[in-house]
């Protein structure tokens, strides 16, 4: 007997399962997402980003060399998905899901194709598309133009609605947690990855315990010590702690796409005359910093004004790299807000309903006077008339000279 082999079919099973947010977030997200395409005459939005297709469907793919997207019109909402992954993409999208084959090459793009018809004009994300993508999407919708998209709906996402910031609150919540693990795991003589194991299982139970419904994955930690520390994103590795040693907390809990982190300096039992001095210049520059998170401030002004505090203390040479970033859905393998970073080049006007943090960081060379990384991290709410910060965990030589 010979099977029919489809390109595609519809694989819903099981029930809708609890997404992140109500319905109506995703509604109201693709209302906007709707009336942005219709400003620049796009048909129809082929999205192939981890974070936009969560972010307008609530399905947070896993790639694993095969391609996942999401089409939406101004009448569908449709997730493409792999085979591989069953009826789980439906589960946990607001709308329907397509499912392609592997019987033959291209049916991603056939369903795509199917969902958005040919000749018309089409949204894409230029900055995720790769070149081949794009010749594939190119032949199969033969598409009268091509529109980036991009830049509109990270404008989108920046403007943080209230149930997102409540996600994003009790996010920094758990990091708080995580931090507090660390502090406790922390002695002489204890390995770097046992000290992060012990944050990370730490976030994990809260976010369990808080998000009963949600997907569990990619909660981490970043614990860093000595030379270690020098970067912001060094991995974690077996070095053996050290009396005298400056530490750096990193904890990061990912809840359904969306992640928080709280970053902290510590040292282990004692802290010399030199670090203390480094320490709480950035501490300082840190408290400056947040002062500075309100309305109508541009990311390059803020940037300007942290700067001359540090150059006025003669340590700005040992800045590293921007004063904070966006948050909202992002990891550390995809998503940014690029447009809302606390740099030179980025002249963003800070609103009410942005969320940002204030992280200044300070490395000083292996070899001199208070070497190390020295970093701090608060997350900030824009309000109406300043910030609100949602960390909660200490900062400083009082709180954090542990072991």
């Amino acid at each position: 007997m010979t099977h029919e082999r489809p390109q595609s079919y519809r694989y819903h099973n099981g029930q809708k399962a609890a997404l992140p947010f109500a319905t109506e977030e995703y509604q109201a997200r693709l209302a906007g997402l709707r009336s942005r395409m219709a400003e620049l005459g796009v048909h129809a939005a082929v999205f192939t980003s981890m974070h936009n297709i969560a972010y307008y469907s609530g399905f947070l793919y896993c790639a694993f060399g095969r391609p996942y997207g999401l089409v939406v019109t101004d009448r569908d909402c449709v997730t493409v998905s792999a085979g591989i992954d069953a009826g789980q993409p439906w589960r946990r999208s607001v709308g329907d899901n397509i499912t392609y084959t592997d019987w033959t090459r291209d049916n991603y793009w056939r369903v795509i194709a199917g969902v958005t018809g040919t000749d018309q004009s089409i949204g894409i994300e230029a900055d995720h598309l790769t070149r081949e993508a794009e010749g594939r999407l190119t032949a199969f919708l033969n598409p009268c133009e091509l529109v980036n998209i991009a830049p509109t709906c990270m404008q989108q996402r920046m403007k943080k609605s209230p149930a997102e910031i409540d996600l994003i609150r009790q996010g920094a919540a758990v990091a708080d947690v995580g931090g507090y693990a660390i502090r406790e795991a922390i002695r002489e003589g204890t390995r770097e990855i046992d000290v992060a194991m012990a944050g990370r299982d730490a976030m994990e139970l809260e976010i369990a315990r808080r998000f009963p419904d949600a997907e569990y994955r990619d909660t981490w930690v970043w614990f860093q010590s000595g030379l270690n520390t020098d970067g912001a994103h060094n991995p974690v590795t077996g070095r053996v702690l050290q009396r005298g040693d400056i530490l750096s907390l990193n904890t990061f809990p990912m809840i359904s796409g969306y992640y928080t982190a709280l970053e902290r300096t510590l040292f282990v039992g004692e802290v010399d005359a030199a670090s203390l001095r480094i320490w709480e210049a950035n501490v300082a520059a840190h408290e400056f910093g947040i002062a500075q998170l309100r309305p109508g401030a541009s990311c390059a002004d803020i940037t300007s004004r942290i700067n001359g505090f540090f150059e006025e203390r003669d340590l700005l040479q040992y800045r590293t790299f921007g004063y904070g970033h966006s948050f909202g859905v992002l990891s550390h393998y995809y998503g940014r807000e690029a447009g809302l970073e606390l740099r030179e080049d980025i002249d963003t006007v800070l609103e009410p309903g942005m969320v940002i943090s204030m992280e200044p960081m300070l490395t000083i060379a292996q070899g001199q006077p208070g070497a190390g990384g020295y970093r701090e991290h608060d997350i900030l709410v824009i309000t109406e008339d300043g910030n609100e910060n949602i960390t909660g965990y200490p900062y400083g030589p009082e709180f954090n000279v542990v072991g």
